[in-house]
């Protein structure tokens, strides 16, 4: 996948953007409120989708597009940002 065409950055953009968007605004999921806080979470779930296909394998041939396979990268975008958040979370506030 690294010489993806931009119909797949696109798709990946996308599927990014609505996980991001469920978690942020859906779920109030998130270590801060705002827009840099959703924006940050669309690039890191960017790269959670990216890494899905790879990670999670190939599945269901019929909702793909080239190499980006759409369960598997939800669910690599959601994997990612929940470990972000929940990093996020732990860390928040410990000083030393």
């Amino acid at each position: 996948m690294i010489g993806m065409d931009f119909i797949s950055f696109l798709i990946l953009l996308i599927i990014a953007a609505v996980v991001a968007a469920v978690l942020h605004y859906g779920l109030k999921y998130y270590v801060i409120p705002g827009l840099g806080s959703y924006l940050s979470k669309v690039v890191i779930g960017w790269i959670g989708a990216w890494l899905g296909s790879p990670v999670f394998g190939n599945w269901f041939k019929g909702v793909c597009y080239g190499e980006v396979y759409i369960i598997p990268a939800v669910l690599g975008s959601l994997a990612l940002l929940a470990l972000v958040v929940d990093a996020g979370k732990t860390f928040v506030g410990k000083k030393e």
